[in-house]
């Protein structure tokens, strides 16, 4: 009985806090933040804040929001999380166009270049697909349920992502692996042909990005990982390019600890197109770090490392096509300080590309007041925050997160009689009895 209650406790322990979230429009039209179960969501172009809506009468999800992402062209937002939903959001009305059912929870999400396809994976580690158009019978599309294209089999994938050519999708997992599948024509059919694993990693795979260099149209893709790497491939062989080691290059990871645990995660990555600029989150890392990415030599190295006041480590971060800025957010759900209302901080850095240096990029972090929309765009992305209420959700955040993610995708180990104990009492088990 004990061990049962101990199971329960993990699940807990492994769902309390799910991190904030932030999502650029492609063209920098408006930028959203999911913190727990509520979507934020900015226009910039108008400059002002926006409500969605949805036929159901609510549009917010139950649970925490685990995944967001835009299509390629900005037409298209996906929510995806907790409570076993994909709200597929049309983004000239911010109208939910199509809430999908998942069996299980959603780790991921990502729609197809073409803007035709949604797909997600759930905790099991199936990816499902869902069309957004059936020959424009909306009837006809609320009636194709998701179909199964591919699995990593009882591994929770981390991330989706689509090559910016759409002929690719890449899936990373907590089991260290990344697969590059050949994205069909009809995935309604299924996905069976792999072109690639990308194998390496000795933790987690956290984040995924795509490059595609105008001189290297075949791209390289980059990831980042539980083991405080960030690793540049040849996605197409699968071959490593190069290591960088950020953990150890931002002074938070000594270069002779082995402990897993101490290892600070890489949070997220994003880049701009070209790969010219490529910006790193880091847990317990105050700030930025950036990194240059040699194509013709495919090495990464750090270019500059970008602090921030405020103990700001983001929790996530983002670039636009335009690559004029990089905006991060820094925030927990179900903090125990924050009550009923969740807070994030938003956080933007100004890109440059007028500075005499190698990499020939800099990064500036502005002023609250030097923000596009700076008053009303906080206070509806970060919510109502005075100084104290900062420093305390701030002063949580990192902890606990580092908790939640440790628990969630770092894989547990267990002795042969508890395995067998947990065998016999799962729950699929307990209802056939």
């Amino acid at each position: 009985m004990d061990e049962v209650q101990l199971g329960e406790e993990e699940i807990d322990k492994a769902t309390e806090a799910a991190p904030a979230l932030i999502s650029v429009h492609p063209f920098e039209k408006s930028i959203v933040v999911a913190l727990g179960s509520e979507l934020r969501v900015f226009d910039l172009e108008r400059d002002c804040s926006v409500s969605l809506s949805d036929d159901s009468g609510s549009s917010d999800h139950s649970d925490s929001i685990r995944a967001i992402c835009f299509d390629a062209s900005g037409r298209l937002f996906a929510s995806a999380g907790d409570d076993k939903l994909v709200k597929i959001w049309m983004t000239d009305s911010w109208f939910c166009m199509r809430t999908v059912c998942a069996d299980k929870r959603v780790s991921a999400v990502a729609i197809s270049h073409d803007g035709l396809f949604v797909v997600f994976s759930d905790k099991f580690g199936i990816v499902w697909v869902v069309p957004l158009n059936v020959d424009g019978d909306s009837q006809a599309l609320d009636a194709v349920k998701p179909m199964p294209i591919l699995g990593h089999y009882c591994s929770i994938i981390t991330t989706l992502k689509f090559s910016p050519d759409g002929r690719f999708i890449a899936s990373a997992d907590r089991d260290f692996k990344i697969r590059v599948t050949i994205f069909p024509r009809n995935p309604l059919n299924g996905a069976h042909e792999i072109q690639s694993f990308c194998l390496g990693h000795t933790d987690f795979v956290s984040c995924l990005a795509f490059i595609c260099p105008s001189d290297y149209p075949q791209g390289f893709l980059l990831s980042g990982s539980g083991d405080s790497t960030v690793r540049l491939w040849d996605f197409i062989t699968g071959g490593l390019l190069d290591t960088c080691e950020v953990g150890t290059a931002a002074g938070i990871l000594k270069s002779d600890e082995i402990d897993k645990e101490n290892y600070p995660v890489v949070n997220n990555i994003c880049s701009s197109p070209d790969g010219s600029l490529i910006a790193v989150s880091i847990q317990s890392f105050h700030g930025v770090m950036l990194l240059n990415c040699n194509h013709a030599a495919r090495s990464l190295s750090v270019a500059k490392v970008v602090s921030m006041k405020e103990n700001y480590v983001p929790t996530s971060l983002c670039m636009s096509s335009l690559a004029q800025r990089v905006w991060t957010v820094m925030g927990a759900s179900n903090q125990p300080s924050s009550g009923t209302v969740q807070l994030a901080r938003v956080r933007v850095c100004s890109v440059s590309h007028k500075v005499p240096s190698p990499h020939g990029h800099d990064l500036v972090v502005l002023e609250d007041n030097d923000i596009p929309s700076s008053a009303k765009l906080l206070s509806k992305l970060q919510g109502s925050l005075d100084a104290t209420e900062i420093e305390a959700t701030l002063a949580l955040t990192t902890s606990a997160l580092k908790t939640a993610i440790h628990n969630l995708l770092t894989k547990k180990q267990y002795s042969m009689e508890k395995r067998d104990f947990r065998k016999r009492n799962r729950n699929d088990r307990k209802q056939k009895q």
